[in-house]
């Protein structure tokens, strides 16, 4: 069985953020499991398994340690693996999250349509400002998207910051997103980090579900609809977003860096 990591929102191997794509034959999914195994062996952030399903493509996302209800980048590193194949190059993928499609242009851009996660303001957890070490502008719940989204006050107390991992995975959320305006300059519009170890992922290098959330927060904020985002962890990654009413559009590229295939005992066990 062939298995991919694939580096998504990047055109350069070794940057952006890895994920695992392992595309399954048309049948019934593996053994969850199963799934869950492979997902830790590979220890990426996420690790995508697709099957067909008709029309569209079943598309389920394992961390290292537990299975989750949306992922951006290994959305699209399994885009991008399925027009490597010749499979697909417009994909209607079904998923935990409802529908999501993807598309591949002419240059290797992958554009992604995701559900918008818009944030509400929400009270600070006692034990936030202890656990990232400063103290938020301000707090938002993302809703279904299950994420903690803070407001810090600059792009270098995003860059700089040194949480306490502990601390936020006992928040009980699915990741905390730290943000803040892009420096005058940079090409950017906004910076972000995304940290989620109450799923086994310490820090995320780029995390397209989280701009479901960042799309909507600095579009209110800029008063525009396009926006570009740095996600400033040490691999480092670009997202460009639009707001388009309940949705939002995900843009980035992908490069395979690894593409091999999983031994007859491994598929076994």
């Amino acid at each position: 069985m062939r298995i991919r990591i694939i580096d998504a929102f990047t055109e350069e191997a070794f940057r952006g953020n890895q994920a695992g794509v392992c595309v399954l034959p048309d049948g019934d999914w593996p053994d969850e499991g199963w799934m869950q195994r492979v997902a830790a062996e590979l220890n990426c952030a996420e690790t995508a398994f697709t099957r067909p399903a008709g029309e569209r493509w079943g598309l389920r996302w394992f961390t290292p340690a537990t299975e989750v209800a949306m992922c951006g980048h290994a959305t699209l590193a399994t885009a991008h693996a399925l027009h490597e194949d010749g499979l697909a190059d417009e994909v209607r993928f079904a998923t935990l999250s409802g529908e999501l499609r993807t598309a591949v242009g002419p240059d290797g851009l992958i554009t992604m349509d995701f559900p918008v996660s818009p944030p509400t303001p929400a009270d600070a957890p006692p034990s936030l400002v202890d656990s990232l070490g400063v103290r938020p502008l301000g707090v938002y719940d993302t809703g279904d998207l299950g994420d903690l989204l803070v407001e810090l006050p600059s792009a270098t107390a995003v860059r700089e910051l040194r949480p306490d991992l502990a601390g936020l995975a006992g928040l009980g959320t699915r990741c905390v997103i730290v943000t803040a305006p892009a420096e005058p300059g940079s090409g950017q519009d906004f910076v972000s980090r995304v940290f989620c170890p109450g799923v086994g992922v310490p820090e995320d290098p780029v995390t397209g579900s989280a701009h479901t959330a960042l799309a909507p927060f600095w579009s209110m904020r800029f008063g525009v609809t396009s926006l570009v985002g740095l996600q400033a962890s040490p691999r480092s990654g670009q997202v460009r977003v639009e707001l388009r009413g309940s949705r939002v559009i995900l843009q980035g590229y992908a490069v395979t860096v690894l593409d091999g295939v999983l031994t007859e005992r491994a598929v076994r066990s």
